[in-house]
């Protein structure tokens, strides 16, 4: 059971919530989902939302994507994790403002820590664009808004590329998909257009990119889009 959302079935999201408890917090939830907007409004700030499952390498394209844009846009991260600040201390070797929120066991981040982190961000200045890295986890953060303007789920080559049929509520709210890892394509069985093709079945608006964070392919492309969300660009 996720305790964290009330709802009683771990593997699916989409069913009706009998849990009024888990009613009420969702309800909360998306009210200070909303604050958050009015929050990175005023801030000037647009923000994006990185979802996946463990290890399809969000840190590590957050890293090259900070490298590449760092010095055109005022950045700020807030990274969650379980248990660890590890890619928070990732970020700031980087001189990247971060501000880390650990869960301590919970599967998901909320819009209420997100606010919190914000505040706190808010204190290092003013920012262009600000990332959330969310806890490693497909199922879990599919039904709660943090507040983002745009949000991205990543799909590593290594993981499989029946992960849209599997966990459709995730890319059902999703804005984008990358598909990271893609220097690994020729030693491992991944279809990329069977990917695409339930993705957009799911979600027909998505927008998809296709990347190593690893040689460099196909992050131009993601770093263009990134710089053409930024107000006033």
């Amino acid at each position: 059971m996720c305790e964290t959302c009330g709802c009683g079935n771990p593997n699916d999201h989409e069913h009706d919530n009998p849990n009024p408890i888990g009613q009420d917090l969702l309800a909360s939830n998306n009210h200070i989902a909303a604050h958050n907007r009015e929050h990175l409004r005023k801030m000037g700030a647009f923000m994006v939302h990185l979802t996946s499952s463990p290890g399809s390498g969000k840190t590590t394209l957050l890293e090259k994507t900070v490298e590449l844009i760092r010095d055109k846009i005022r950045i700020g991260v807030i990274e969650g994790d379980v248990a660890t600040e590890n890619d928070a201390e990732r970020m700031r070797k980087l001189k990247i403002p971060s501000e880390p929120i650990v869960t301590d066991g919970a599967c998901h981040l909320d819009a209420k820590s997100v606010h919190h982190a914000l505040g706190h961000l808010a204190e290092e200045g003013d920012f262009d664009l600000i990332f959330v890295e969310n806890v490693g986890n497909l199922v879990c953060p599919a039904d709660f808004d943090l507040g983002e303007d745009q949000r991205v789920v990543l799909v590593s080559v290594p993981e499989g590329d029946d992960k849209p049929e599997k966990y459709p509520p995730i890319f059902r709210r999703a804005d984008v998909l990358v598909i990271s890892k893609t220097d690994l394509l020729p030693y491992v069985d991944f279809d990329i257009e069977k990917v695409k093709k339930h993705a957009r079945v799911i979600a027909p608006r998505i927008r998809v990119f296709e990347l190593s964070a690893k040689n460099g392919d196909g992050i131009e492309e993601w770093v263009d889009w990134l710089l053409s969300l930024v107000p006033g660009r």
